[in-house]
């Protein structure tokens, strides 16, 4: 075991094993220090914020523009900073956690771009917070390789055919608990952050490609700004210029939708784009208007394609935002993987051609894929799209599209209905999914669909907002109640892989934030208790 050099008022409560102390370095943990004391009680601040939100929606007010912050979105002048070096071209990003057999995978995949995450598709068991940053420390310094147990050996191709790293850090709402900061628990975000940015800043710049992020979940430009001056905080500290750091925002909850311009011109200096996270997005639909009755019911998870009116309102407002002010337009995820049965490995590439062929033709300047099988597919399509000798399709400014918010709130035009197969499939889902990532591993093959956390979150939140609002199902005709889940759950796990004990855990934290009297905001928090 290793020791750390601890800076004044930090603590280090997870075990440090061999070479943690090259990433819990006393730089790396006097940023974390530094960014805890300047900015969570803001960021505390702002997770308030979140909750009086959904106390007024729920009271009746809807989501909307701001009045206060329309000069920004009329002044048609401002621009975001100019498309940094490795982020002129994002055709194709692959997904996917940063362990250490993923990460040579994902940067020999062929990608234009990796986005490296911490977040969704990883767990934050404290492992993979500390070796996540160290594993892309490794491949930076072309050190890294991997052995799988068959014997099957992995190793990097050559640095100029590697994708651009982008690191997706935790969101606001996630904290560290086993590093404290005066004695407070500080946040997963910043943590992520200063971690990656210490050990593989400089390395990413003198490579000449970064560092660069993905921000997840935010809800309000106000939590954009809180980047920002998450940013220009670590640039100072380590002597990085100003501008250097380059961010992509997830647009994935309801209440960022409409505030897209705003959060755009909160990062202009250090922005690269948005992002169409779309199941986060559907998630956030749910959970914001859980309580609103008939209006707002989202039909089975399957049924809701992005082509259904609120969906596209929301992309194509997206597309039209992002080129409006010089920013890149990133489609979502295609979850599909391939698959050995070659009916499904069929049926799988004709629906990621047809996916990634309707943003193409929307304007979007590429789009996520999660296996690395996905990435040539993926870069055809766009590269047909492109205009010769075009790397993105910023010129296309789409100002054909004139996007209002009761279009974006249009949930109940959505086609498709509540069934106990899509309640059972929620379930099942749900179950596996919180198995796997009960034990680190936050990228789960399901179904031949690669899930990660915002899966189990739009499963578990349509059940709660099932039994809240007394919907009844269209094939059986069943009231879902608790009793009714209670019931199915049982008769699901039976037929899933494995003893019924192996999901002892999975269900006890399920049943916690399926079925529960209070909504849990998000399932990885008390998930998260869960682990040591």
């Amino acid at each position: 075991m290793s020791t750390l050099n601890l800076p004044e008022g930090v603590e280090v409560t997870g075990p440090v094993k061999d070479r943690y102390e090259e990433i819990l370095s006393p730089k790396a943990l006097e940023l974390v220090a530094k960014l805890h004391r300047e900015l969570n009680g803001r960021r505390l601040e702002l997770l308030a914020a979140r909750e009086d939100k959904v106390k007024k929606v729920a009271a009746g007010e809807d989501l909307g523009f701001l009045p206060e912050t329309k000069s920004i979105r009329e002044d048609d002048s401002w621009k975001v900073a100019p498309l940094a070096p490795g982020l002129e071209d994002r055709r194709v990003e692959m997904t996917g956690p940063t362990d250490r057999k993923m990460t040579i995978n994902a940067l020999n995949s062929g990608a234009k771009a990796w986005l490296a995450d911490q977040e969704d598709a990883n767990t934050p068991m404290w492992e993979n917070v500390v070796e996540g940053p160290m594993n892309l420390m490794d491949a930076l310094d072309g050190t890294i390789d991997f052995t799988s147990p068959e014997g099957k050996e992995y190793k990097l191709v050559e640095p100029e055919k590697q994708p651009t790293i982008i690191v997706r850090p935790r969101g606001w709402h996630l904290p560290e608990k086993h590093i404290l900061v005066d004695g407070e628990e500080t946040s997963g975000s910043l943590v992520d952050f200063a971690l990656y940015l210490t050990a593989c800043g400089q390395k990413q710049i003198d490579r000449g490609k970064g560092p660069y992020f993905y921000c997840p979940k935010m809800e309000s430009h106000l939590e954009a700004r809180l980047w920002n001056d998450a940013f220009v905080i670590g640039q100072d500290f380590l002597g990085i210029p100003q501008g250097t750091i380059r961010a992509t925002c997830l647009i994935e909850t309801y209440p960022a939708v409409f505030e897209m311009e705003e959060i755009l011109y909160e990062l202009r200096d250090h922005s690269s784009g948005l992002n169409a996270g779309r199941w986060d997005y559907l998630f956030s639909v749910i959970k914001t208007y859980r309580t609103r009755g008939a209006d707002f019911i989202v039909p089975d998870r399957n049924t809701v394609t992005m082509t259904v009116p609120f969906m596209r309102a929301y992309t194509e407002l997206l597309v039209r935002t992002c080129h409006k002010r010089g920013a890149s337009a990133i489609g979502g995820m295609a979850a599909f993987i391939p698959s050995k049965d070659e009916e499904v490995n069929k049926n799988a590439f004709e629906k990621l051609k047809a996916d990634k062929s309707r943003e193409a033709n929307d304007g979007f300047d590429g789009s996520w894929v999660a296996h690395p099988g996905m990435v040539q597919a993926c870069d055809e399509v766009f590269s047909a799209k492109f205009a010769e000798g075009k790397t993105n399709q910023l010129e296309n400014l789409r100002e054909d599209v004139q996007v209002t918010a009761e279009q974006l709130l249009d949930v109940k035009s959505t086609p498709g209905e509540v069934t106990e197969a899509g309640l059972r499939a929620n379930i099942d889902i749900a179950l596996q999914y919180l198995r796997t990532w009960l034990t680190g591993r936050g990228a789960v093959g399901i179904h031949n669909l690669m899930e990660d956390a915002a899966t189990a979150e739009i499963s578990r939140s349509q059940i709660w907002q099932q039994i809240k609002n007394e919907v009844t199902t269209a094939d059986t005709g069943k009231l879902i109640t608790k009793e009714l889940v209670l019931e199915l759950i049982d008769e699901v796990i039976a037929e899933l892989p494995g003893e019924a004990s192996d999901y002892d855990e999975a269900k006890a934290t399920f049943l916690e934030v399926a079925v529960a009297d209070d909504y849990a905001n998000f399932l990885t928090l008390p998930a998260y208790e869960r682990m040591p």
